[in-house]
């Protein structure tokens, strides 16, 4: 005989990141030589086209610590504002043979800082061909995070761009884009733009529902 279902179901226990996700995802950071090849923070090679640049800063919890065990990856279209994927076919940019698009780091166990070094992207079509101001797109988790969390940086060296960048516009609070906008720093001759991204608290980070 077939039982009915009951009427009511209790929630499934939730599950974050955990704390072997060094472990599983960037086991060289931990420690472990496991992988073949390992991924790395360098999304762009010294042949690259474009500006080298390096983007870093500090995730930061809702009473201001700095977690130390974060996971971010990194999207982000080369200098001519192309994607390194197939399905971007906007006209007229080239794909760069040394850039690869996408990085993956944790922030540092002591200081918790994260780093990548790369190539200042260029503008992006958009939907219906709105140009999207250079910008590098953000995945974070760690211990606490439910679902990984999607957000942006841009440059604070690109004002007119951002202040036309349809993302930026839909954040109704001017002040609250600022915190996607890393500023710019020079060290020994290379750009250096520097975001930190705070996961609670006022200064609360723009994340995306995506």
């Amino acid at each position: 005989m077939v039982q009915p279902l009951p009427e009511t179901f209790r929630e499934t226990p939730s599950q974050t990141a955990g704390p072997y996700v060094h472990i599983g995802l960037i086991p060289q950071q931990a420690g472990f030589d496991i992988f073949e090849t390992n991924f790395s923070n360098v999304v762009a090679g010294p042949d690259a086209t474009g500006e080298p640049i390096r983007v870093e800063g500090r995730v930061f919890d809702g009473a201001g610590e700095p977690v130390r065990d974060v996971l971010i990856e990194v999207w982000q279209a080369n200098a001519a504002g192309r994607y390194a994927h197939p399905a971007d076919r906007q006209p007229g940019k080239e794909a760069d043979p040394h850039f690869r698009g996408w990085g993956r780091t944790g922030s540092d166990f002591e200081t918790g800082l994260w780093f990548f070094d790369t190539v200042k992207p260029g503008i992006v079509s958009g939907r219906h061909g709105r140009p999207m101001a250079p910008h590098l797109n953000l995945w974070i988790v760690a211990r606490g995070i439910n679902t990984g969390l999607q957000t942006r940086l841009y440059f604070s060296d690109e004002e007119a761009a951002n202040a036309a960048d349809p993302v930026l516009n839909l954040i109704e609070q001017k002040s609250r884009r600022q915190t996607l906008i890393a500023r710019r720093e020079t060290r020994d001759g290379r750009g250096v733009y520097v975001l930190d991204i705070h996961l609670q608290g006022e200064a609360e980070t723009v994340f995306f529902d995506v």
